[in-house]
């Protein structure tokens, strides 16, 4: 097993490889972490994703742009190729389904494929309609599965605003449903107004909303099915 030194240094070469986007570090450094003995968890979320995070913020202050945000995610993705045969699921007492996808318009999916990781390690199931996503699709889908939750990334203004139709959409067709929606343009306040049940600012937020809101959906459930019964 690797000292904490030892670990920290792992964490932080993975952490720079995705920021300064070397593909071949992040490699070597994915590598180092499994000879090490780091757990794939602990290299992806501390080390790969946390570059990642500290990437959304460069790109949200302009000092990144969308060209520098893909090769950040090449090297994101080189790393995951080698740690994620290697990911232990995480046992955090709630299980649930979600529909993941980013919306109409918008083809940026780094971060919807971050959150979705995160559902995944976390025992999720995980349907994930990918980038592009014309909006009824999120409707039918969520009907089809019966999922507990939604998940609306956007990475634009201009495709952000077709998440309130979602919203709109779900609610009516089925106002138990929880909603979550992310991505650089959106805030708390955007939630809050469109009808949102929760907010992600990063995949650890996500996956701590989810898993309250389907706690508390699942609650629901129990109660009313105790006062039908």
């Amino acid at each position: 097993m690797a000292t904490n030194e030892k670990r920290q240094e792992i964490l932080d070469k993975l952490r720079n490889a995705v920021i300064q986007y070397d593909e071949d570090t992040a490699k070597e450094g994915a590598q180092e972490a499994l000879d090490n003995g780091l757990e794939g968890n602990d290299a992806i979320f501390n080390g790969l994703v946390s570059g990642m995070e500290e990437v959304g913020r460069l790109f949200e202050s302009q000092e990144y742009f969308v060209p520098e945000l893909l090769m950040c995610a090449d090297a994101l993705y080189a790393g995951l190729d080698i740690l994620k045969p290697h990911v232990k699921k995480m046992d955090l007492g709630v299980r649930g389904s979600v529909v993941i996808g980013t919306v109409e318009g918008d083809v940026h999916d780094i971060g919807k494929n971050i959150v979705k990781m995160m559902f995944d390690v976390a025992g999720f199931t995980v349907y994930d309609l990918g980038r592009d996503v014309p909006l009824d699709k999120f409707v039918e889908e969520q009907i089809k599965t019966d999922s507990d939750l939604v998940c609306l990334s956007a990475m634009m203004t201009t495709t952000m605003v077709g998440m309130k139709k979602v919203i709109d959409n779900l609610k009516a067709k089925n106002p138990d449903i929880k909603i979550m929606i992310g991505g650089a343009p959106v805030s708390q306040d955007i939630a809050d107004k469109w009808g949102a049940d929760g907010y992600a600012k990063d995949a650890n937020n996500a996956l701590k909303d989810a898993i309250n809101m389907v706690s508390s959906l699942k609650k629901m459930k129990e109660e009313a099915e105790s006062k039908g019964g």
